[in-house]
């Protein structure tokens, strides 16, 4: 791999593993109480922050962005990275530099967690300052991504700190992690559950509605259940379960077509209103471990399971549907009642 003789040979064209890798050191302290697991990573995760203030954000403007730094690297980096999955509404692609929304919400949502890794460590200094700088980036982000027409956040910023303006998933992701103004979410989650994002199925890549909308392309009107099961969790943050649970269902329905009830890495966007069945992607990947782990992840979001303080619960109100067994939890094995989340 090291001469590219092999089709996979390594390379790191990610703008958001940094931070992502920072929300896992925390998720696996929450889940385990080992505090020791963070004193061995901490260099580690300090190197991470280190990267988000430089090489993350060359031009110092509060974002973190990428550009491709070799002819043959991916020119998007965030988790949709064909090479047209950044574009305005009109079509045109969105130069780089770029700054995608959804990674400046995953690094205010490292910082807070950073912040409360020192918290635990006893640096209230450092956890302060974290502290701080997530406050100020949550505000420089709902002022250059927010769309007051549109009602709803820019996908990106391009080279020119243009806002890319189609309507796609990703702000969903801006739920999950938090940073999105409380005033301005129902706006966007009525985007969201909109018949142009939402197909019956689960939410779109892309709007309908927009120019390079097409329900077989791979980023641009495909549904992903890895980035369904990150926006279900981002509407019950804000506390719509309701749509939440409907995003869980219809993913969940999918799965219960798709052969051997497993979950594809993606299918087509088509609506459910005119295909009674989930189209494939040709060429998706099945089993595929984002599409897997997003069962995991919506359970968990449609039964409210919350790791708090020692113990673990399961709080979402609704019909009993199901019970959750030998769930391992700081040392414990947990049985959780199991509930069906409200769903219209």
């Amino acid at each position: 791999s090291l001469f590219e003789h092999v089709p996979h040979s390594r390379y790191y064209g990610s703008v958001d593993a940094t931070p992502l890798f920072l929300l896992l050191l925390w998720e696996a302290y929450h889940w385990t109480g080992d505090l020791a697991l963070l004193q061995r990573y901490l260099p580690a995760a300090e190197r991470a922050l280190g990267w988000i203030e430089t090489y993350g954000d060359p031009d110092k403007d509060g974002f973190v962005e990428y550009r491709r730094l070799t002819r043959k690297g991916l020119r998007n980096q965030g988790w949709k990275d064909s090479w047209d999955s950044v574009a305005f509404n009109d079509g045109a692609l969105a130069q780089t530099p770029i700054a995608l929304a959804e990674v400046q919400g995953y690094v205010y949502e490292a910082r807070l967690r950073m912040a409360g890794i020192y918290g635990l460590l006893g640096d209230r200094e450092r956890q302060a300052r974290l502290g701080e700088s997530a406050r100020r980036l949550k505000q420089q982000f709902n002022e250059a991504f927010w769309m007051p027409e549109a009602g709803y956040y820019a996908t990106a910023l391009d080279a020119r700190k243009r806002q890319v303006n189609s309507i796609t998933s990703n702000p969903g992701h801006c739920l999950w992690s938090g940073i999105v103004d409380a005033e301005k979410a129902p706006a966007v989650v009525q985007r969201l559950m909109s018949p142009e994002m939402f197909s019956g199925w689960g939410v779109r890549t892309l709007s309908a509605d927009m120019t390079r909308y097409h329900p077989l392309s791979y980023h641009n009107g495909s549904v992903w259940p890895h980035d369904n099961s990150i926006i279900a969790a981002g509407l019950a943050r804000y506390g719509f379960t309701r749509e939440a649970g409907r995003i869980a269902m219809a993913i969940l329905e999918a799965a219960s077509i798709f052969n051997a009830n497993r979950l594809p890495e993606l299918f087509a966007g088509y609506p459910r209103r005119e295909y009674s069945f989930p189209v494939p992607y040709p060429a998706a990947n099945a089993p595929q471990a984002w599409a897997s782990g997003a069962l995991i992840y919506l359970m968990e979001t449609v039964l409210g399971v919350t790791p708090q303080d020692g113990r673990l619960t399961a709080v979402t109100e609704g019909e009993t549907l199901f019970r959750l067994t030998g769930v391992p939890y700081r040392g414990k094995v947990w049985d959780l009642p199991g509930q069906r989340a409200a769903v219209s």
